[in-house]
């Protein structure tokens, strides 16, 4: 009888211990799964900074053409604006 009791209790063992390693591969799984969704956002973020890294490139070479031809409709404005008054004092 202390044989059976001894085997019932190796059984129970097992099964404790078959249930703790299937709730830890459980939770490895999950905790995998939420890497691979951190990756995943990671990617899209990088994705994200490169396409608004190019447009800010593209809205820094636009400003820099505006503020040029900006410097250079003044530039014209003030020749405009001499010759008149030239004229004017003629």
């Amino acid at each position: 009888m202390a044989t059976k009791i001894s085997l019932d209790q190796a059984f129970e063992r097992i099964h404790r211990a078959l249930n703790m390693l299937e709730s830890t591969i459980e939770n490895c799984l999950t905790t995998q799964g939420q890497f691979i969704e951190i990756e995943q956002e990671v990617q899209r973020m990088n994705a994200d900074r490169s396409r608004l890294a190019q447009e800010l490139d593209t809205s820094e070479a636009r400003a820099e053409r505006l503020e040029l031809a900006n410097k250079e409709v003044s530039r014209r404005l003030i020749i405009a604006m001499e010759r008149i008054r030239t004229v004017i004092e003629q």
